[in-house]
């Protein structure tokens, strides 16, 4: 256990085709969907065989940063809130639609995390950097009855909130989101930070309960977040002094 609340249990070292990896969800049967931030392709790896079993072309070139799945569709982020929708992604020839959200036309906005939220049949977008909002980040619903999200973020998190005071700096620099994810027992909502590697863990309506400090000789560069069915907690990192890899984690939380 390190004295930042968490502990490896096992690590996958990936090959170069992953070195960009940005982004992962689990599949079952010991399988991780991934995509990396250059080119429009979904890699399925095998846990137990540390392998890439198939790749999968949905797009030309780009700077795709997250994932998710529910039931037999994937779907895809593209970092200026475009959405690629992946249906029955694991077919021979799965079937692409490109979705223009009202994200898309935000002025200065980077999104960077994706989840799905399949109680409420929407998706969760959480922003890294959007111009003219310094001290909070914002999270977005894209529902997938309509295929849009609404002008207005589903919640904010507040840079000045009492659990960031740990970390060093300016406010506005405390933190920026790179993903996002839905523990399947609890509700709670996960939101990794790469730049200073460190996990928020926040109630389903955006409220901060505890933020998880990440030693970066652990997480290079962490970008991908998922779970399995039973609450395992996968994160991968790009490759950076060493070559990209997945980790599996538990946490030593304080806070229920």
């Amino acid at each position: 256990m390190t004295d930042s609340g968490y502990e490896i249990i096992k690590k996958w070292e990936l090959p170069e085709i992953l070195n960009e990896i940005s982004g992962i969800a689990y599949i079952g049967d010991h399988r991780i969907a991934c995509v990396q931030d250059e080119d429009g392709e979904l890699f399925v790896y095998n846990l137990k065989s540390s392998k890439v079993e198939k790749s999968i072309s949905f797009a030309g070139g780009g700077d795709y940063e997250g994932i998710t799945l529910l039931g037999e569709d994937a779907y895809v982020l593209r970092s200026d809130g475009v959405i690629f929708e992946i249906s029955d992604f694991q077919d021979k020839s799965p079937e692409v639609k490109k979705y223009l959200t009202k994200t898309h036309q935000l002025p200065g906005i980077n999104i960077e995390g994706l989840c799905a939220d399949s109680d409420n049949n929407r998706l969760l977008l959480a922003v890294k950097e959007r111009k003219n909002s310094p001290l909070y980040k914002e999270i977005f619903a894209f529902d997938l009855n309509t295929k849009d999200s609404n002008e207005n973020p589903l919640y904010k998190v507040a840079l000045e909130d009492g659990v960031f005071e740990k970390v060093k700096g300016k406010k506005e620099k405390r933190f920026s989101p790179g993903e996002i994810g839905i523990h399947p027992k609890t509700g709670e909502h996960y939101i990794l930070d790469g730049s200073k590697p460190k996990l928020l863990i926040t109630a389903k309506d955006g409220t901060p309960k505890e933020l998880i400090m990440f030693q970066s000789r652990d997480f290079g560069n962490p970008e991908g977040l998922t779970f399995s069915p039973e609450g395992a907690l996968y994160i991968s990192n790009e490759a950076e002094d060493e070559p990209a890899n997945i980790l599996h984690i538990t946490l030593n939380r304080t806070s229920n």
